[in-house]
């Protein structure tokens, strides 16, 4: 069997950053769908957050998977469960576009704490702004198709 330690922290929006995620209890609903979903498929979410607009999500990869394959059940799911079980009108739709970036053991606890912390991180910076800080401070590289 093998050993694999490789963790992805995914960024991705909502269709047009539409703020459809516009309570904490909306959010928590999401947040946890999505990891007792992810756990089902095999996936293991580490930790996730995010605000109005969008997730954060630390992914630890298994031997099988791959980012698109990750963010296509993830995504697909979420966005099918939200509009079948919370009603929301017009249609939710996540954005096809996302952010992966690899994490070393070292950083884990850091970016477990970022992503923890968006409710707070966000009362002063808006989601535009936090991209341009990952693309510039992160490096990170925008990913499409999903």
């Amino acid at each position: 069997m093998p050993h694999i330690k490789v963790y992805i922290h995914f960024v991705w929006s909502t269709k047009c950053r539409e703020p459809f995620l516009d309570t904490p209890e909306l959010r928590n609903k999401m947040w946890n769908h999505i990891k007792k979903n992810a756990k089902e498929k095999g996936i293991h979410v580490d930790f996730i957050n995010g605000y109005k607009d969008h997730c954060h999500c630390l992914v630890s990869l298994g031997s099988n998977q791959t980012l698109s394959k990750i963010m296509g059940l993830i995504k697909g799911e979420s966005s099918h469960w939200i509009n079948e079980c919370v009603f929301q009108k017009p249609l939710f739709q996540w954005q096809e576009e996302y952010y992966a970036v690899s994490v070393s053991q070292s950083m884990l606890n850091k970016v477990r704490e970022y992503i923890k912390n968006q409710e707070t991180h966000h009362s002063h910076k808006s989601f535009d702004e936090e991209e341009n800080e990952l693309i510039e401070k992160y490096g990170f590289v925008k990913y499409s198709g999903v």
